[in-house]
């Protein structure tokens, strides 16, 4: 069912088709009555009929196809957010995710994680590869810069990595909760079956006994928020809440915030975060 009326989305389609130069086109000659591209022209960028796409901008086109949307999103060169909002009008619901393999970050958000000097806090993809994180983090967690980037990954470090293990609190329920959650991610980006996935929960099966038997009981957790204990080899027992926040516009990232539980894990992160500092 259809978040909008037609008259929203004819309106909305014709309100970009307008804002659109021609001339970028490689449509030009003659004179223009109204700005922007015409419909025929639209249509023909999106492979569709001319009558169609007119009859939707009247209003009288009926439901368009994912299919229909995609085109002429694209025809409009319309940007992610433009495209979620013609889905919403037209079919009422957002497109399907699409999985993008992530490069490194943009330097607002790295911007974001160093305003946090006294929370650990580390950006992770839909396959908990770790592209982002702060001093405070490299400081309790995991000094990422010193790993290679094919062995900043969660899952990776869980399972193989034995001063990894040796922080974790309680390791079987971590790594029961990481594993639900990571099925979770991969499943909300759309990188469920894909080849990426496939790869690495086969390294991940061959390399460990522990992770094959708990992908194979097929739990499911949402990440949210809790609270994590930490054994650090010199701050001692560490209590963390930690919260988690998605990165509006990149389903593939997450972002998780640590914070002191108490006022002397307070104390103990400080210290241990001015110490790594000298």
């Amino acid at each position: 069912m259809s978040d909008g009326t037609p008259n929203q989305l004819g309106t909305y389609l014709r309100d970009r088709r307008i804002r659109l130069d021609p001339a970028t086109f490689g449509f030009v000659g003659g004179r223009r009555r109204t700005p922007g591209l015409r419909r025929e022209e639209v249509a023909a960028r999106a492979n569709i009929s001319p009558t169609w796409y007119t009859w939707l901008e009247q209003g009288r086109g009926g439901a368009p196809s994912a299919d229909v949307l995609d085109r002429i999103a694209k025809g409009l060169m319309l940007t992610e957010p433009e495209r979620e909002h013609l889905y919403m009008l037209g079919l009422g619901h957002p497109p399907e995710v699409r999985y993008q393999p992530v490069d490194g970050l943009t330097p607002r958000l790295q911007r974001v994680l160093d305003a946090m000097p006294l929370s650990p806090a580390i950006i992770k993809t839909a396959m908990w590869d770790v592209v982002g994180w702060n001093g405070a983090a490299a400081a309790l967690l995991t000094d990422y810069s010193k790993l290679p980037r094919e062995q900043r990954n969660i899952l990776r470090l869980m399972f193989s990595s034995s001063r990894i293990r040796a922080k974790q609190g309680n390791w079987e329920s971590v790594a029961r909760f990481v594993v639900g959650a990571f099925r979770a991610d991969v499943a909300r980006a759309g990188a469920s079956g894909s080849a990426e996935v496939t790869a690495l929960v086969g390294e991940l099966c061959r390399a460990s006994r522990e992770f094959e038997a708990l992908w194979r009981d097929n739990n499911v957790v949402a990440h949210g928020e809790g609270v994590k204990c930490i054994q650090h080899p010199d701050a001692g027992s560490l209590d963390l809440e930690f919260s988690s926040f998605a990165v509006e516009g990149r389903p593939e990232l997450g972002m998780i915030v640590y914070n002191p539980a108490s006022p002397a894990d307070a104390e103990r992160l400080r210290a241990l975060i001015e110490s790594k500092a000298v």
